[in-house]
């Protein structure tokens, strides 16, 4: 006979081919995402309301401290321009002490109504 010998399969047979693709996980799903976007969103649109209530109530105090500082700043001005008006009147008696007939605060124009003093700030 011949030496000849066929090659057979192991005892028990091959094992299985692994013929499936193994791909890892791609991350959440797209509900997942969706939930989280929401979520994030709405927490978003929450701080922007209580952006806009803290801003509401800084502008409401900032209205409000200006409408009690405006006697204030009306009274420092008219002490500005009181004391302006000294000072001016003390200047014109210096210069115009040789002029007779001038008048002290005397307005140089010849208006009837009232002229509110220019001043320069």
């Amino acid at each position: 006979m011949s030496s000849y010998r066929q090659d057979l399969p192991p005892a028990g047979g091959f094992e299985a081919v692994k013929y499936k693709r193994n791909l890892p996980l791609r991350g959440p799903g797209a509900l997942v995402i969706l939930g989280g976007v929401t979520a994030l969103c709405t927490f978003g649109f929450y701080r922007v309301g209580l952006g806009n209530i803290e801003r509401r109530e800084l502008k409401r105090e900032q209205t409000w401290a200006r409408i009690h500082l405006v006697p204030l700043l009306i009274a420092e001005g008219d002490r500005a321009a009181y004391q302006d008006g000294q000072r001016t009147a003390a200047a014109e008696s210096l210069i115009m002490k040789d002029v007779k007939g001038w008048k002290l605060g005397q307005s140089p124009y010849n208006t009837p109504g009232f002229r509110a003093p220019d001043r320069a700030l």
